[in-house]
């Protein structure tokens, strides 16, 4: 890893009010890590708007915060696969329209076909990586970034992988964006380090998460907790303490 790594303080939980009176919104919100966050966001205190491709998907979420007892998530279908800079300029609008604000972006949104030989990789599931891990979140973030910065304190964070094995064979693709992902992070770090702008990457532990199943066929994946640690987290990120881990990957691996 290019980034300074940083850990989470022993013990802490977020509160009902971290993220009080703030906007954050989520991509991927209906994946395993994306679902999470958002659940996390809303118990915090944050207003959140959920994205993704499926809107009948994001319904469903809505449906499930809802039945919860969280606060009302705002729905926004985004497909990051096919979507123009118009569309993300016209999202960036619709914030400042409905809120005035944004305080977060987290990009949990990914593509991931299997592990593939270079010599079998598809041209089609290289690009679509590509694109929806690497310039995906760029185009987003930057059509994005005046709201970011108009704010007193907002946050972004970027969800890498462990970069030691997305290094090693059949990885292509993902494990290629990944790491272009984690070079973006620290430039955008670089760019915004004295600006109100914060910049993160999240290394998460082992998830329970289909993109964990597809990847680790075989694999027994109940035997890993599900992403409620690596949503709280992501909380602590997007708040104001989140200050300690600016432009640093928060590694929430076991300590070797």
């Amino acid at each position: 890893m290019t980034l300074p790594t940083a850990r989470l303080p022993a013990g802490w939980t977020p509160a009902c009010d971290t993220l009080a009176s703030r906007v954050v919104l989520v991509t991927g919100a209906y994946g395993g890590l994306g679902g999470a966050v958002a659940r996390a966001a809303a118990r915090a205190g944050a207003t959140v708007v959920v994205s993704g491709k499926r809107k009948r998907q994001l319904e469903q979420l809505y449906d499930a915060m809802l039945a919860e007892g969280l606060a009302e998530p705002v729905i926004h279908p985004l497909d990051m696969e096919t979507a123009t800079p118009r569309e993300y300029a016209a999202l960036a609008d619709g914030l400042r329209h409905d809120f005035g604000r944004l305080d977060g972006i987290v990009h949990c949104a990914a593509s991931f076909a299997g592990l593939t030989p270079i010599a079998m990789h598809k041209p089609d599931d290289w690009l679509r990586a590509m694109h929806v891990n690497v310039n995906a979140p760029f185009a987003l973030t930057q059509a994005c970034l005046p709201l970011l910065q108009e704010a007193a304190d907002s946050a972004v964070v970027f969800v890498l992988d462990d970069p030691a094995r997305l290094a090693r064979a059949h990885w292509g693709a993902y494990g290629a964006s990944k790491a272009a992902l984690e070079r973006f992070t620290a430039i955008l770090h670089e760019e915004t380090d004295e600006s109100p702008l914060r910049v993160h990457a999240l290394l998460p532990a082992p998830m329970r998460t289909r993109l964990r199943r597809q990847a680790y066929f075989g694999e027994d994946t109940m035997r890993h907790p599900l992403p409620d640690a690596a949503a709280e987290a992501v909380v602590w990120l997007l708040g104001a303490q989140g200050m300690a881990a600016r432009g640093r990957v928060l590694d929430l691996r076991e300590a070797a």
